[in-house]
């Protein structure tokens, strides 16, 4: 078991007392929770993917594309005649 020095704001020490007495545990295991508390939120954090962000904004089958990318050319010139009328 490790010994740490830890420098605590006004805010920080008055939070700490808070919780200190409205649960009436000591310093050490009031820090304790917090840290487990706070690797638990991490830990959530870090597991989200770009897949899963990407999977949130639902853009539907092929999302915006008006064709796909191995037929990108005859999509783009068909855009082009589409908004110019040609």
């Amino acid at each position: 078991m490790a010994t740490r020095t830890v420098r605590l704001d006004e805010e920080a020490e008055a939070a700490l007392l808070r919780i200190r007495k409205a649960t009436g545990l000591p310093i050490s295991e009031a820090l304790k929770r917090g840290l487990h508390a706070f690797q638990e939120s991490v830990g959530r954090e870090t597991r989200e993917t770009p897949y899963d962000v990407y999977r949130q904004l639902d853009l539907g089958a092929g999302g915006w594309a008006i064709a796909p990318a191995t037929d990108s050319r005859r999509a783009v010139a068909g855009a082009i005649r589409r908004k110019h009328g040609r």
